[in-house]
């Protein structure tokens, strides 16, 4: 069947409309949204199941902009099909404070459904979706009462398929039949630097057939029928997820940039925008032009609310005849973690703050009940699982995913599973030092504000052995430079109980666990502060005086040391405060009041205490305090040996301590 004049015209919009931002802000990349504007009037004129008057109702299809660069594309389809975003917001394209930035984000502009940017993000992002998806249809869903069923579409690029990222989330799509996903492929040839036969020559549909993939190959992206046929094949496939191989020609339309690299991220130029219009029959010297009809035939949002107004009506019928599952699902979907008794350990008993996380999780697994996650193949190490909570590869239900040795996708899947939507406070795992791995995923987690958590273990050189590739002396320091990203490093068993409640309890930010491998002694608090301080980030944990000559400041498991240090030192007649600071994030949110009373800027010494780099510590300890850090790799041996060689034990921190009192005098 021809493409009829009004497809046409609505087509030729997108990419009017996307040349002219671009043009406008004179920076952008139009030639991928001129391309594939004809896949993206069919998925919002056709195939999304959305409702442009009401983005967040649940059961919509959700579309991500992998190839986050040609972003203009999506907001101009947002536009043209009744989103909340206007013609001048698009005259604004890459402007300050405007809706339309330079890559989709999240919160930022109605219809987005994530951050999308470094390329593969978005791809394993989609993954994400898919397995929520999978796991809420088949924990919600009943017999004649499929209340969870919508499909994930996404656009990727040649960019997003190189990127290794999208080979883990691929093959953890395929083997976990995630038969929701519906992607597109731009098979354009270009890349920045030329095209893609200088550096990408494997064969792509056999790639992703090997990976348990559905490959479809649509020849010509302007031939709408072979779209709209590939587009229901892949819906008709639920066994497998879907690839749709698409050929196209970037800058389709213009007469001298099409096919050209130059298109990729550079504005086309006034002479060539307007020879463009030329040669698509429109007027060179109209510019945000959406001609009569096309904002009639786009608009989506009468199609969009009858689809809501029916699942709404599905919706119902399920609440009644299943309530106390209702009650489930609005707990779900509103974020809301249910009552559980924080656990307390016995003072004296010697646990890894990893081993004490496991038992905490088992006490808190009822309390939310659509919480998934799991760990890069590290479950027996990391010790982060739902016993009796099932593998997600054996049932979609299953809690309990097993990521493999994927941490980057792991960290893009949970970012996914966590924008959907329904899955309470995702997490994933693995060692601490592997978290750079997932560093991408780690800062748009951040980005996003995502309530999400990571737990990472085997936190520093205590764990020995494995030497230093496996020590992670400068991670601290470079996870704390993550805005929004809390850091906690709890001191014993006690302190990650409530460090997970403060998780739990976190709705605009992820939260990252930083646990140890080896075993600490549970604190004895009958003269200590409470563990439940843990949720101002810092505090007394214990002094000799109220005003104190000498603060040492611990972090995790060496807290147990620097609290020893610290009594020994008041038994030589030294004024001693001991402070726990388990998150510098929430102590520097706290009132100044709390802040100085914890730390009082005029005292003589402060010395912190942790196996780390010292970068950043100059900002508690000042300038007149210091630092038993580490500056240099770790090395392989026995924990404990390996720790007192680089200075943490009780002798180091009272020699430094005493040395600090006596140059302050």
């Amino acid at each position: 069947m021809a493409t009829t004049e009004i497809e046409q015209l609505s087509i030729d919009t997108i990419r009017t409309l996307s040349m002219d931002a671009v043009q406008k802000a004179g920076v952008g990349h139009p030639g991928t949204a001129m391309s594939l504007a004809p896949v993206a009037y069919l998925l919002y004129r056709e195939a999304l199941r959305h409702n442009p008057a009401s983005p967040h109702w649940p059961n919509r299809d959700r579309f991500i902009l992998s190839a986050g660069h040609a972003c203009v594309l999506q907001y101009s389809a947002l536009h043209l099909s009744g989103y909340n975003l206007s013609l001048e917001e698009l005259k604004r394209f890459r402007q300050w404070e405007s809706a339309t930035p330079g890559h989709p984000e999240f919160r930022h502009t109605e219809g987005i459904e994530v951050t999308t940017g470094p390329l593969g993000q978005g791809f394993a992002n989609g993954v994400g979706m898919g397995f929520a998806e999978r796991f809420l249809a088949d924990t919600f869903n009943r017999p004649q009462h499929a209340i969870v069923d919508h499909h994930v579409y996404a656009i990727c690029s040649d960019g997003d398929l190189m990127e290794g990222l999208s080979y883990e989330a691929t093959s953890l799509a395929g083997t976990n039949a995630l038969g929701k996903l519906i992607y597109f492929y731009d098979d354009n040839h270009i890349t920045i630097d030329g095209t893609t036969a200088i550096s990408f020559t494997e064969d792509r549909a056999a790639r992703f057939e090997a990976q348990g993939w559905h490959v479809q190959y649509v020849a010509d992206v302007n031939d709408l029928d072979a779209l709209r046929e590939a587009i229901a094949n892949g819906q008709d496939e639920t066994a497998r997820p879907s690839m749709i191989i698409v050929r196209s020609h970037i800058a389709f339309g213009a007469p001298k940039a099409i096919d050209t690299a130059k298109s990729h991220g550079s504005a086309l130029g006034p002479e060539e925008v307007a020879a463009t219009k030329r040669a698509l029959g429109w007027d060179p010297d109209k510019d945000f032009f959406v001609p009569e009809g096309v904002y009639e035939h786009m608009n989506g949002v009468e199609r969009g609310s009858k689809l809501e107004s029916e699942w709404h009506a599905t919706f119902e019928r399920w609440s009644e005849a299943f309530p106390v599952a209702r009650e489930r699902w609005d707990a779900a979907w509103e974020g809301r973690v249910g009552p559980w008794d924080v656990p307390e350990f016995a003072a004296g008993e010697e646990i890894a703050t990893r081993d004490a996380g496991k038992q905490v999780m088992q006490a808190f697994k009822h309390a939310v009940p659509t919480m998934i996650g799991g760990a890069a193949d590290l479950v027996e190490s990391t010790k982060t699982e739902f016993v009796g909570g099932g593998l997600f590869s054996a049932r979609w239900s299953g809690r309990n995913i097993p990521f493999g040795i994927r941490e980057h996708a792991m960290g893009s899947i949970v970012n996914g599973i966590g924008v959907h939507g329904g899955c309470v406070k995702p997490y994933g795992s693995t060692f601490l030092i592997f978290s750079d791995y997932m560093r991408p995923a780690v800062r748009l987690s951040a980005l996003m504000k995502l309530p999400v958590v990571w737990v990472w273990t085997h936190d520093s050189v205590g764990l020995g052995e494995d030497g230093p590739t496996h020590q992670p002396v400068e991670t601290y320091a470079a996870l704390r430079a993550i805005p929004f990203l809390w850091f906690m490093r709890p001191a014993d068993a006690n302190e990650t109980a409530h460090a997970w409640r403060v998780a739990l309890e976190r709705t605009d930010g992820p939260v990252a666990f930083s646990l140890s491998r080896q075993k600490v002694p549970t604190l004895d608090r009958s003269d200590l502060a409470p563990a439940s301080l843990v949720e101002r980030g810092a505090y007394t944990l214990w002094e000799s005086s109220s005003a104190p000559d000498l603060i040492l400041i611990g972090t995790g498991a060496e807290v147990g040391l620097t609290l020893e240090a610290g009594r020994k030192l008041a038994a030589d007649g030294a004024a001693v405060r001991v402070v726990s600071m388990p998150c510098w994030e929430l102590f520097e949110a706290q009132p100044t009041e709390y802040r100085h009373e914890v730390l009082p800027p005029r005292v003589r010494a402060r010395l912190s205490v942790e196996p780390g780099v010292e970068l950043g510590w100059s900002k508690w300890v000042g300038d007149q305090g210091s630092s038993i850090s580490i500056e240099h790799f770790g090395a392989s041996a026995p924990g404990e040996q390996v720790l007192a060689e680089f200075g943490f034990n009780i002798d180091n921190v009272m020699a430094r301590a005493t040395a600090l009192l006596e140059r302050a005098t």
